[in-house]
């Protein structure tokens, strides 16, 4: 039989470093897990942003001029996907790999025309167009008055001096599978932050 013989000066851990070792390690598990699901919730909340950003309020740059001075060139906004959209309605649609932005005038069945000042008459009454800086006949080469065709949308540009729209057979009338959305808000820059009319 053997005796175990304890040396002097070699004394185990103590109850309180004992203590304080699992203290330790349990605040090392803690702070794992802790990390972890904050992590996850970042990539959880990331990516609801990123479906509701896709899906429902996509955010467009504008790029051009044919929306001045409602929508300005480096302006950001945000549209809503899908819904009815009536006359005055700020609208964005794919056009040959490209997002344009311009204003719903009337929608199918309706007859527009537009005199050599510019007005615009749908249904044969003056449309009040208080968002224009200034009106022109632009770019016409429809023969008006014009009946907008079944599910298609008739739209035109604020700046119409310039803009290509349904006037011109080169982008015509817009079909409900173009529509990106209804720009309802302006978020950048700051200064003009606000609802779009």
């Amino acid at each position: 039989m053997t005796e175990r013989i304890q040396r002097p000066g070699r004394i185990g851990p103590t109850t309180e470093q004992i203590r304080h070792e699992l203290e330790r390690v349990r605040h090392r598990k803690l702070f794992a897990n802790t990390l972890r699901s904050t992590i996850f919730i970042l990539i959880v909340v990331s990516a609801t942003a990123v479906l509701i950003a896709v899906l429902l309020l996509p955010v467009l740059r504008i790029y051009g001029n044919s929306m001045n001075d409602t929508l300005d060139e480096g302006d950001i906004v945000v549209a809503v996907k899908g819904g009815n959209f009536d006359t005055g309605d700020v609208i964005a649609f794919y056009y040959n790999n490209k997002l344009l932005v311009k204003r719903v005038i009337g929608r199918e069945g309706d007859w527009v025309d537009i005199d050599e000042s510019g007005n615009v008459y749908l249904n044969q009454n003056l449309l009040e167009e208080p968002y224009l800086e200034s009106k022109a006949y632009g770019e016409t080469n429809i023969t008006l008055p014009y009946q907008v065709p079944e599910a298609r949308l008739f739209v035109l540009g604020d700046n119409r001096d310039v803009s290509i729209d349904s006037r011109n057979t080169t982008v015509g009338c817009i079909a409900d599978e173009q529509i990106a959305g209804k720009i309802i808000f302006r978020v950048w820059p700051l200064d003009k932050i606000g609802i779009i009319k």
